[in-house]
């Protein structure tokens, strides 16, 4: 027969059993991590009598979690989303606030500057005028610097970030290689029952992994777990784990980049295998938006002072002079790839400000052809030989041997607006004046006007430009030119307003000629109160000189500041949305694993019921036993 007396102790031990647990939950309600504990019971053994099976009690199987692989792995997955997504967010702002400030942003100073030019085309002889310019122009220059230094302190202040999230990611993988041996261990001690605790603890670790980076857990028969990042990249495989590391980019000094694989034979891991996490976000915002913000900033620096430079170089300053250089501009960046086995040296020179583009180039040689990637969109150029011209960018091979695998960084406006600089500060050397000017003879006799005459771009001038040109006409439809540089045609045919071109120059005859009327285009002497190259240099505010013609730099600075600031709107909203999901799947997966006070507080007083009835069970079987023994007296 069944003893009433264990089967009684055996609903104690259970009873207990739910107890503690039960009391357990309600302890950790608001530990983090902490998946809601239950307590599977089966009934032991029964054994067979006369009358049949009899039951033997209650058994303890295991102490189980509520726990769903489903909605941790979604919790896992969301959290890595939102975290990119705000970290993007948040770093974004800053520069959004930084570009689109109507005070210190770059719209104001380039304004001010052309006011300043304006000035200078209405009075060109006024030296004030002039030293007002240089100052402005010197003030759009700290503009652009301080732009920059700003872009590159954020670049800095990523470095940072990138290194405290590698050092927080490979701390999270050590953690979960011991937690899986520590797992593996306890559940070789007693299979039926699964450490909870262990199992929470990887649990929560694995989430603050994907607030860093998104890893992909592979569960393995053993119980431990395999985790990836990226496109498979091993970061933790039993109770191994795999180190990340911060090295400096072979190709950019000043940016970090991730590392991975045992020393001396570290790979850069590029931003596809990085991907999720605070980590994930730091790379997408300086891929995607930091760097094309600086390249664009110096694109537009670079295109006001190559295009200024140009059309001052086809005037007269204040001396005489054919005017030169106002603005000094950067050269392009070359990084050379510190993994290179060739000795080449490649140069990098801007001969087509407009053509530029706001993207970077990868430069790189498999023995018979060079390509040159378009980063920005992966469009490629092949080529065989140096020089080649892209983009406006002209690359030469400067010195030594390029070998197969050799790869380059070209950056060619990274350094446009930190680099940008004064070339003179000599208010002389503005260039209001054209350096040639259209004359009529004094005792024409013809009713025909010439204009003053325009320099043909871009520069150096024609070497003849300031040599004397005299047309005189030989009737009313031909005339024939003398002069050097001009081979002296003669019966060139007429009509009225056409331009007439030699030497560099430009000019228009209208009206009716006489025979015999001559016109000359002489230097322009004494040219200081002439401002026709001042209103050139103040009309290259409004044309479109930048992305081959199709904006100007106003324009160009407009869709900078308006593409950062609808990236900085989606993702405002991507984050939102993102936080949104966030919190819905760990309310889903609480739902199922988060310890609910009040049923809790049901259950200890169901269990607390059970256990005094399994008591007085005990009490009743003590009683029949006692019984028992008086009978037998």
């Amino acid at each position: 027969m069944p003893d009433l007396l264990n089967i009684g102790i055996s609903g104690l031990n259970a009873t207990m059993t739910q107890l503690v647990t039960t009391g357990n939950n309600i302890s950790n309600a608001s530990t983090p991590g902490y998946s809601r504990q239950e307590v599977d019971l089966q009934p032991s053994t029964p054994q067979y009598t006369g009358t049949g099976f009899l039951g033997s009690g209650v058994e303890v199987d295991a102490v189980k979690r509520d726990y769903s692989t489903f909605l941790t792995t979604q919790v896992q997955q969301a959290t890595a989303e939102s975290s990119q997504s705000s970290t993007y967010y948040n770093q974004i702002q800053q520069l959004d606030n930084m570009l689109g400030s109507t005070t210190s942003g770059l719209a104001p100073a380039l304004q001010n500057f052309f006011s300043g030019v304006q000035t200078v085309a209405n009075d060109p002889s006024d030296v004030p005028s002039r030293q007002a310019l240089i100052s402005s122009a010197q003030s759009m220059i700290s503009t652009f610097q301080g732009m920059s230094q700003q872009i590159t302190a954020m670049g800095q202040g990523l470095n940072n970030q990138i290194a405290a999230s590698v050092t927080n990611i490979n701390s999270y993988a050590q953690q979960l290689a011991q937690l899986n041996q520590s797992i593996v261990s306890a559940q070789g001690a007693d299979g039926n029952n699964p450490p909870n605790s262990l199992l929470d603890q990887r649990d929560q670790v694995v989430q603050q992994l994907n607030q860093e980076v998104q890893g992909t857990v592979v569960k393995q028969s053993d119980g431990s777990y395999n985790i990836y990042i990226g496109n498979g990249i091993p970061l933790v495989v039993g109770n191994l784990a795999y180190s990340l590391t911060t090295m400096t980019s072979p190709t950019d000094p000043g940016s970090a980049e991730v590392g991975y694989g045992p020393p001396g034979k570290q790979v850069v891991l590029g931003t596809n295998s990085i991907t999720g996490g605070n980590l994930g976000g730091v790379l997408q915002f300086r891929n995607n938006s930091l760097i094309p913000a600086q390249n664009a900033l110096g694109q537009i620096a670079i295109g006001v002072a190559s295009t200024f430079n140009a059309q001052n170089s086809l005037g007269q300053d204040l001396n005489g002079n054919i005017g030169g250089n106002i603005f000094t501009i950067p050269a392009p960046v070359v990084g050379v790839n510190s993994n290179n086995t060739g000795t080449g040296v490649v140069n990098a020179a801007i001969t087509n400000a407009g053509a530029l583009t706001t993207s970077d180039y990868s430069l790189s040689y498999n023995g018979a052809n060079y390509q040159l990637t378009r980063l920005s969109d992966n469009s490629v150029t092949t080529f065989a030989a140096f020089p080649q011209t892209v983009d406006g960018v002209t690359l030469t091979l400067a010195s030594g041997v390029i070998k197969p695998g050799d790869t380059f960084l070209i950056s060619p406006t990274e350094n446009g607006a930190s680099g940008l600089a004064m070339a003179t500060t000599d208010v002389s050397k503005i260039a209001a004046a054209a350096p040639i000017l259209g004359s009529a003879g004094f005792s024409n006799t013809g009713s025909a006007t010439i204009s003053a005459g325009t320099v043909n771009g871009p520069p150096p001038v024609n070497a003849n430009l300031q040599q004397p040109v005299t047309i005189t006409f030989t009737g009313a439809g031909t005339f024939s030119v003398t002069g050097v540089g001009t081979g002296n045609p003669v019966g060139v045919a007429y009509t009225s307003g056409n331009n007439i071109s030699y030497n560099g120059w430009t000019v228009q005859i209208s009206g009716t000629p006489a025979a015999g009327d001559t016109f000359t285009v002489s230097p322009n002497t004494n040219g200081s109160a002439d401002s026709r190259n001042a209103l050139l240099l103040a009309g290259l505010q409004t044309q479109n000189t930048l992305n081959n013609g199709s904006a100007t730099y106003e324009g160009a600075y407009d869709q900078l500041t308006s593409s950062v600031g609808n990236q900085t709107d989606e993702l405002q909203v991507t984050s939102q949305a993102q936080q949104s999901m966030l919190t819905q799947a760990q309310a889903s997966q609480q739902s199922v694993s988060g310890v609910n006070l009040d049923e809790e507080a049901a259950n200890l007083i169901r269990f607390q019921e059970s256990y005094q009835a399994c008591g007085k069970m005990v009490q009743i079987a003590d009683t029949c036993f006692q019984s028992l023994i008086t009978a037998a007296q």
